[in-house]
């Protein structure tokens, strides 16, 4: 006897049941395979990034996951499901997961906000020769914690001390991975267990909602706040002195500016006033503008402290980043009297925040060649001294070839960009930008999809329309950036 065909009813029946129309995990892994090996890997930087085979195996059972869910939500039945599997739709999925998957972590970027020290693109970026020492330390030996010449172990970073001296005028100088570790250094140094002295008004909060309050509390120190938010007279601090007091300090206010009724307690007159009581003094400065010889001078940053004009306050350590005005890769350097600093060598949180050798190696380049008269050449300096005469032919460039894209309106107009990260909060830069309009499309989505091609790239959107800003351009981005614009053509 024939056995009868199941019903269409039946839920064994493969034919019937859109679940088991599903490929198995191993199947589907075997197709996305099969895709990849045919399609070109983008690449960032000069390697392809290749995606582990277990981490693939994550993202198809990630996305099998996800089709069953739909199967149940949309109601989608087996021959539905079977349609998406031959139709590519599946693959197409799973290939759109991978791209996702490659495109995260640090990346190369394009950065037409105009922004130079954009701090989520990685702030500044490093001169050629600094990136090849760089480059250099990470790949192999190099003399790190040892003199070669008596053979002597020596500190690591011995001769970056003599760089900032130097450049500096300080009597010494030490590194840490970043200004917030350089704080929070100074302050459980010399106030750990006792109090330090600041300026309500100088009470900021940075990147990420840390508080100075915060750092002190973790550092083990007791805040002492002293004078109004706007006004904080020398007075203050010395009414505020106990036996208990070990540190007067002065904190650079970041992102905001108080202005009108104000006043604040000048350096020097602190430093004079901890030298005369035998408290120490320390101060961070934030960005650290660096001035040096043959080089084009920082002003157009305001009133940003001056790291000589610090040094020669006569506060005992001086806080800043290696990685703003200076230009150099991250990090948190610290200035001051050879004492302070000995100090500050001698705490053992120093070691946990010390630098590795491949920023050590690209804070000397930075500072041989401020030393050397290049300054102008270090990429942030370069980019935020160009004037908006130098802007206009590559934004008159850009509109150009974008205008030529279907698609694609753009044109020159007048714009204004700032230093960014925390420098210089109200220094506008007069730019040339590239006001661009998508057909069918808002300035958000244009944005969106600017960010998630190859190479990825960052925008301003104002006014309703995408903005190009050529002020953070380096070279060869004005061909990245057509690519990109290129691949979302119609």
């Amino acid at each position: 006897m024939t056995p009868k065909s199941p019903k269409s009813s039946d839920p064994s029946s493969p034919r019937d049941n859109p679940f088991r129309a599903l490929p198995s995990v191993d199947e589907a892994l075997r197709l996305l395979e099969s895709a990849l090996d045919s399609a070109q890997a983008p690449t960032h930087g000069d390697a392809p990034r290749v995606i582990p085979r277990a981490v693939l195996a994550e993202v198809v059972s990630n996305e099998m996951d996800a089709f069953r869910q739909r199967i149940g939500k949309d109601k989608l039945d087996a021959s539905a499901v079977q349609a998406e599997i031959e139709g590519g739709q599946l693959v197409a999925r799973l290939l759109a997961a991978c791209a996702i998957e490659r495109g995260r972590g640090v990346v190369s970027a394009v950065n037409a906000t105009g922004v130079v020290l954009h701090t989520n693109l990685g702030r500044a970026p490093v001169h050629p020769e600094v990136a090849e020492r760089m480059r250099a330390a990470a790949m192999g030996y190099c003399v790190l914690e040892m003199d070669r010449f008596s053979a002597r172990r020596n500190e690591r970073d011995a001769r970056l001390g003599r760089l900032l001296s130097r450049a500096t005028g300080a009597e010494a100088g030490i590194a840490v991975n970043n200004c917030a570790a350089a704080a929070f250094l100074m302050m459980q140094t010399f106030a750990g267990g006792r109090e330090a002295i600041v300026s309500r008004g100088e009470l900021v909060e940075i990147g990420g909602s840390f508080r100075v309050p915060a750092v002190m509390e973790r550092a083990g120190v007791k805040l002492v706040e002293v004078g109004s938010t706007n006004r904080t007279r020398l007075s203050d601090y010395a009414d505020a002195i106990t036996d208990d007091t070990s540190l007067l300090m002065k904190v650079h206010t970041s992102n905001f500016r108080v202005v009108g009724f104000t006043e604040e307690v000048d350096a020097a007159e602190m430093a004079r006033l901890g030298a005369e009581r035998g408290i120490t003094t320390g101060w961070d400065i934030g960005s650290g503008r660096l001035e040096a010889e043959g080089a084009q001078s920082l002003d157009i940053v305001g009133d940003e402290t001056v790291l000589r004009d610090a040094v020669a306050s006569g506060v005992d350590a001086i806080a800043f980043s290696g990685d703003k005005l200076l230009g150099g890769p991250q990090a948190g350097l610290l200035v001051g009297k050879r004492a302070a600093i000995r100090a500050l060598r001698k705490n053992p949180i120093y070691r946990a925040m010390r630098l590795d050798k491949v920023s050590l190696a690209g804070l000397e380049a930075t500072l041989e060649l401020l030393a050397a008269g290049r300054g102008d050449e270090i990429p942030s300096r370069r980019l935020m001294h160009l004037s908006v005469a130098e802007l206009t032919p590559i934004a008159e460039r850009i509109a150009a070839a974008l205008s030529a894209l279907n698609g694609f309106e753009a044109k020159a107009v007048d714009s204004e960009s700032q230093p960014g990260s925390g420098s210089a909060p109200t220094v506008f830069l007069p730019t040339k930008a590239v006001r661009v309009e998508w057909s069918g499309h808002t300035a958000d989505d244009l944005a969106t999809r600017l960010r998630a091609g190859e190479p990825p790239v960052f925008v301003r959107v104002q006014d309703d329309a995408v903005h190009l800003d050529p002020r953070a351009l380096l070279p060869g981005d004005e061909d990245r950036l057509m690519k990109a614009f290129g691949a979302l053509a119609y």
